[in-house]
């Protein structure tokens, strides 16, 4: 049986994997036995488990907070990520490193696909992602980035958790953005196709992992409620009606070129995710 490392295992994508990949031994491993800034320490935790790949999930992942504590984010997104990529290297470990749509500036009128130019756009979240990525680039030949986006998962904290907790009738209208486009992503979904890609070891460089299908936030919100059968009013709005640190990407969809060019499964379309993900977190 395959014996799969997590980095940030107490993560919703961490969780999500060691409930989905049922198939291989997966170990996740979190600070603080487990600090990817401390290289020593990183060390230690791959030699006691010998695994024969690596799943790095564990970064910074607060978009607003990244702007204000931009050191921190370089900290663990770029040198936390290059430690492990050094080691996986320096042990032979196959390292799949965890990405983001926020690597591109999101002004394309396009899906982006994976050999579209990326520069970590114009917050530190994705500029601090995207030098993580060249760290792995560099330091680890035998790697696959997998970039995903608007991501749900067991526990949350997600978008779907937010907006039904929202929904508790004491709110007449919900206002949710209407001019940003990306593809709703289950972790569910995203722990199956990394499931995939570890058969095959031949595979390197990057792959896009999002759900097929896309929608605004508006829309995802609103199918939502209809799944879970809860009436809430949803009213569109701008995103420059709801000012945040950090400067969200209008467009967030990736396009999965890489798993058609290898005749990989394809992802599946995000409403028929969700619907899978609702029954399965709340039985619905």
């Amino acid at each position: 049986m395959m014996k799969v490392l997590l980095t940030g295992g107490k993560g919703m994508l961490g969780r999500t994997i060691c409930r989905i990949m049922t198939d291989a031994e997966v170990i996740p491993t979190d600070l603080p036995e487990a600090d990817i800034t401390d290289p020593d320490s990183l060390r230690a935790v791959f030699t006691k488990h010998s695994p024969d790949a690596v799943i790095h999930c564990a970064a910074m992942t607060a978009v607003d907070k990244c702007e204000t504590e931009r050191e921190l984010a370089f900290r663990l997104n770029e040198t936390g990520t290059a430690n492990v990529a050094a080691i996986c290297n320096e042990m032979k470990i196959r390292l799949i490193a965890i990405s983001t749509d926020y690597v591109f500036d999101g002004a394309a009128d396009h899906p982006y696909t994976e050999s579209d130019p990326a520069n970590g756009g114009h917050t530190v979240y994705g500029q601090s992602k995207f030098a993580g990525e060249e760290a792995v680039r560099k330091l680890c030949p035998d790697h696959l980035i997998c970039r995903i986006s608007w991501l749900y998962g067991f526990g949350g904290p997600s978008f779907v958790h937010t907006m039904l907790k929202l929904a508790d009738g004491t709110r007449p209208e919900l206002k949710v953005v209407n001019d940003q486009i990306g593809n709703p992503t289950s972790a569910v979904a995203v722990a199956r196709g990394l499931r995939v890609l570890l058969d095959h070891p031949e595979l390197t460089g990057t792959f896009h992992l999002t759900c097929e299908g896309e929608a605004t936030w508006y829309d995802f919100a609103c199918e939502i409620f209809r799944q879970a059968g809860v009436k809430q009013k949803v009213v569109p709005c701008r995103t420059d009606e709801y000012p945040r640190p950090a400067p969200r990407p209008a467009n967030s969809r990736l396009v999965k070129a890489r798993l058609a060019e290898h005749h990989l499964p394809p992802m599946p379309h995000w409403k028929d995710a969700l619907g899978e993900f609702m029954k399965l977190e709340f039985g619905r």
